[in-house]
């Protein structure tokens, strides 16, 4: 049997990102590893054995190019509305699709994550 382990994003400022994951979506730290060269943050839920890994290699200082970005992770939320106005106050909306009740946030880095209720 195969079962999802972990995704993983490249991130330039890993404080910026870990501030943002917590802030936007309650994602804290549930394992690292951590290097001379490069850092490894495994963000939880709390809920799922899920995490999102993001990878910051310290000599980098330029942005990732995420080429035309036509990948996204998608969460679900229990309140949409209450979401929506936290992130609407975080000024982190990118693009909302109101006839599919969905709306993405962008990260730092421009990663997309998709907002969905829970159904």
């Amino acid at each position: 049997m195969t079962t999802f382990n972990h995704f993983s994003f490249n991130v330039l400022n890993l404080e910026k990102s870990l501030q943002f994951y917590d802030e936007a979506l309650g994602f804290k730290p549930v394992r690292e590893h951590r290097t001379e060269n490069f850092s490894l943050i495994f963000l939880g839920d709390g809920i799922t054995g899920f995490t999102l890994e993001l990878t910051c290699l310290h000599d980098r200082t330029e942005p990732y190019d995420l080429g035309e970005c036509e990948f996204h992770l998608a969460v679900s939320v229990d309140n949409m509305a209450e979401a929506k106005k936290k992130h609407a106050e975080m000024g982190c909306i990118c693009f909302e699709n109101e006839a599919m009740g969905i709306y993405f946030i962008e990260d730092p880095d421009g990663y997309w994550i998709e907002i969905v209720p829970k159904r």
